[in-house]
């Protein structure tokens, strides 16, 4: 094939395709080659007002689920927007207005972002990810179980994603977008009206 037709090609694969995702179940993301990836949300600790022994009983919990499940992956998240973009240009704003009134509004709007970014500094989501190859249909729910008891058992709050929380997930990571409520199935879901 030319590189001309692998373009031409490129461009008529759909989204899911160009990410390597299949599927979107009630509790995985099927994917092209990688497997069938299930998503487990750990809820953070605020670790700033943990003693330092408890930190360190956060730490070793930790381990001691990644020493006992080799597949084990893990993502950290995002889970509010980020404003480092916004502030950049405001500063870079503040440098260059001449008007001194303007550039008080200015400063005000960097420090209203800096309170906003400050409120959600904890505004992080913890992803340990189970990837599944060739487990049969009737094995993978009691292994999925066994995997969200030892993460209790060690203390983390967890919780399996189902599909919205995969549709979140993939808008955060690949869009940075963290403000829609309801993810669509499809580009244009919404205008989309049954019976006309």
């Amino acid at each position: 094939m030319s590189r001309k037709e692998k373009k031409t090609a490129k461009q008529k694969l759909s989204t899911r395709q160009l990410i390597g995702t299949k599927d979107i179940t009630d509790y995985s993301l099927q994917t092209y080659g990688h497997g069938e990836l299930v998503y487990f949300i750990i809820k953070p600790s605020n670790i700033s007002v943990l003693s330092e022994a408890s930190i360190s009983a956060r730490i070793y919990a930790l381990m001691t689920v990644l020493k006992g499940m080799a597949e084990i992956e893990m993502c950290c998240l995002n889970s509010r927007e980020n404003f480092e973009d916004n502030k950049r240009f405001l500063r870079e704003r503040i440098e260059q207005e001449g008007s001194s009134t303007v550039r008080k509004l200015l400063e005000a709007d960097l420090g209203f972002l800096d309170r906003i970014q400050v409120q959600m500094a904890t505004a992080r989501e913890f992803l340990i990810i189970i990837r599944l190859k060739d487990e049969k249909q009737k094995e993978i729910f009691p292994y999925l179980n066994r995997i969200e008891k030892t993460l209790r058992e060690q203390g983390f709050s967890v919780k399996r994603s189902g599909s919205e929380d995969i549709k979140r997930i993939l808008a955060v990571y690949f869009e940075q977008n963290v403000t829609t409520e309801r993810f669509e199935d499809f580009d244009g879901q919404r205008w989309v009206i049954l019976g006309d």
